[in-house]
């Protein structure tokens, strides 16, 4: 009898939609380099362009503003690198792509929830009459925190600087709409939302200059250039149609989610929800169990079949302390037995069920190695 496997790691990645497989086939058929003027070439042309639009309707953006690039980390790059922006500030808990990308870059604080602190913001922005762009991700991928990203750019915009929001984990979980965000750039990366990997979009407003991190031919407008990935392309474009038509959906995730959480904290009082009173994505829920070390945890799940991650699950499968949880508050020891259980458009009651089952035979069998537990 075949063991029952649960993935519970979605914000990692997500199962290719079937509508993202057709679509990917169908483009691998035919011939043609969408810059080519024949026929054939056209025909790649209409894909891509019928793509953008596609893409640009997940957000109600303009479609013109659709730069197609290799996924989210080049597009963060892209808008970080290629604005021109003398300053750049960058929140204490953004993904290491947007944290690689400006090493240099002033970081915002968070509160204890993972908040960005609006008057610190407000304040490092004054000091500094520079040219600046913030980039504050609207969700974050460890805890699922969403940020107050219209009054960030309501900021940014007053002190005359450019706001960028990595909007990569909540595109396809939450209805998203370009100008409520109020940024001038956005990110986005297909294989989050069940798109294929290898290809992500950043959106930019109408008007605004973008220099090519990659130039050689005319590509995108001349903001990216290399021949673009049609299969990989056209795959993002039916899985983003996809997600807009099931985005109520994940009203039930966020109910599976929430009885998960209910159930963990009421059979171990000593469980925390990182950020579990902050608003948060319906689907992620960063869990300590006090004692026991995160990578102790993915291993045991992992071993009875449920897959989970120990926050970020983008550093080459390294589990390491999270900069994110640090800049929380969160002590070394909670930060360190912290994992990441993040559901998607098909998880289940079953699948919550057998991730309940596995974390609380590890619970059970590792009580008497908590400190809590021994002095109760």
């Amino acid at each position: 009898m075949a063991r029952t496997e649960t993935y519970l790691d979605w914000n990692a990645t997500a199962p290719l939609r079937p509508e993202a497989a057709a679509a990917m086939a169908a483009a691998l058929s035919p011939c043609g380099n969408p810059s080519s003027v024949h026929r054939w070439g056209r025909a790649a042309r209409q894909t891509v362009e019928h793509a953008r639009c596609a893409v640009a309707a997940l957000l109600d953006a303009p479609p013109e503003g659709v730069v197609f690039v290799s996924g989210g980390t080049e597009a963060n790059h892209l808008a970080l690198l290629g604005t021109g922006r003398e300053r750049i500030l960058i929140s204490a808990v953004e993904h290491d792509s947007v944290r690689r990308a400006a090493p240099e870059a002033e970081q915002i604080p968070v509160d204890r929830d993972g908040i960005v602190v609006l008057e610190a913001l407000d304040d490092l922005l004054a000091d500094d009459p520079r040219p600046a762009l913030v980039s504050v991700m609207l969700a974050n991928n460890e805890t699922g925190v969403m940020q107050p990203v219209r009054a960030i750019a309501a900021l940014a915009h007053a002190r005359n600087a450019l706001f960028h929001c990595d909007a990569v984990q909540a595109a396809g979980k939450i209805a998203l709409d370009f100008y409520a965000i109020g940024a001038d750039l956005v990110t986005l990366s297909a294989h989050k939302l069940g798109g294929p990997p290898g290809v992500g979009a950043l959106i930019t407003r109408n008007g605004l200059e973008l220099a090519p991190l990659l130039r050689g031919g005319g590509q995108e407008g001349g903001r990216r250039a290399g021949t673009e990935n049609l299969p990989g392309i056209a795959g993002f474009a039916a899985a983003a149609e996809a997600a807009a038509a099931e985005i109520t959906v994940y009203d039930r995730v966020r109910e599976l989610r929430d009885a998960m959480e209910a159930t963990l904290t009421e059979m171990a009082r000593e469980a925390v929800v990182l950020g579990g009173i902050a608003p948060r994505l319906p689907n992620t829920t960063a869990i300590a169990m006090p004692g026991i070390a995160a990578e102790t945890q993915v291993i045991a799940l992992d071993l009875d079949g449920v897959m989970v991650s120990a926050g970020s699950a983008c550093s080459s499968g390294k589990v390491g302390p999270s900069h994110v949880l640090e800049a929380m508050g969160v002590g070394p020891e909670l930060a360190s037995s912290t994992i990441r259980v993040s559901l998607g458009w098909n998880s289940t009651g079953a699948d919550i069920d057998h991730f309940l089952r596995a974390w609380t035979a590890l619970y059970r069998r590792c009580r008497d190695l908590m400190p809590e537990a021994r002095a109760a």
